[in-house]
């Protein structure tokens, strides 16, 4: 996958050498300062970066950007990453677009219609982690899909769970919610009807956001009456 990254100062640095070294990405990177060309260079290659203003349709051309799968616009001006995602979207019909929200005020314009398919407003994701956190009790989210929608979440079972004991088949699993697998001492388990629950189990389960709460009540404690 092709990805081209306006900013190069941490953000876009971290996120192409991430790219780079888990992904497999072809990165470029484009910076507007030359004084920090030499460092960029260093860390993501030489070829990979380029000197200009992501907001110059010039720039944006002869760098590639024609051929990118992805352009994510990183930098610490929330005006230059919206000019950024409108001309990547309706300029050169980039397939993907992500802009980095820096002023919380500003989500708003972070839209469809600016050419933004995926908004990053660190502000926002923190305040969801903290609400998310405190109401799931020990359960972790491991991955959000389909913008957030379901998630992928671990949580072992708690050792005075109602469900201890009971086969999958006798539970009533929360509605839009799959049992991926079971991580015991013995190693790991694909859940079918028959597998019994027991305390300290590790479960993974895929489960649309609106049940998080059912499925932390099922592995959860007994409560009391």
């Amino acid at each position: 996958m092709k990805t081209m990254i306006i900013g190069g100062g941490k953000v876009g640095t971290y996120l192409a050498k991430f790219l780079q070294e888990t992904g497999g990405h072809q990165v470029k990177i484009l910076e507007i300062r030359r004084s920090e060309l030499s460092r960029l260079s260093a860390e993501i290659g030489e070829s990979n970066v380029v000197l200009g203003s992501g907001t110059d349709p010039m720039i944006l051309e002869s760098a590639g950007i024609r051929q990118m799968d992805v352009v994510a616009a990183v930098t610490g001006e929330d005006e230059v990453n919206l000019v950024v995602t409108s001309l990547a979207r309706f300029e050169f019909s980039v397939p993907r677009t992500i802009a980095r929200i820096n002023n919380p005020k500003n989500a708003w314009m972070f839209s469809a219609d600016m050419g933004v398919d995926v908004a990053i407003n660190q502000a926002q994701l923190m305040g969801r982690l903290i609400i998310e956190e405190m109401s799931l009790g020990d359960m972790m989210t491991l991955l959000k899909l389909r913008k957030g929608q379901y998630s992928l979440v671990e949580e072992k079972v708690d050792p005075e769970a109602a469900i201890i004991g009971r086969p999958v088949k006798e539970i009533k699993l929360p509605k839009q919610s799959v049992l991926v697998a079971v991580i015991r001492r013995e190693g790991m388990e694909i859940p079918n009807g028959d597998l019994v629950f027991r305390a300290a189990d590790e479960v993974i389960a895929l489960v649309h956001s609106s049940q998080l709460n059912v499925l932390a009540d099922l592995l959860g404690p007994k409560k009391k009456e």
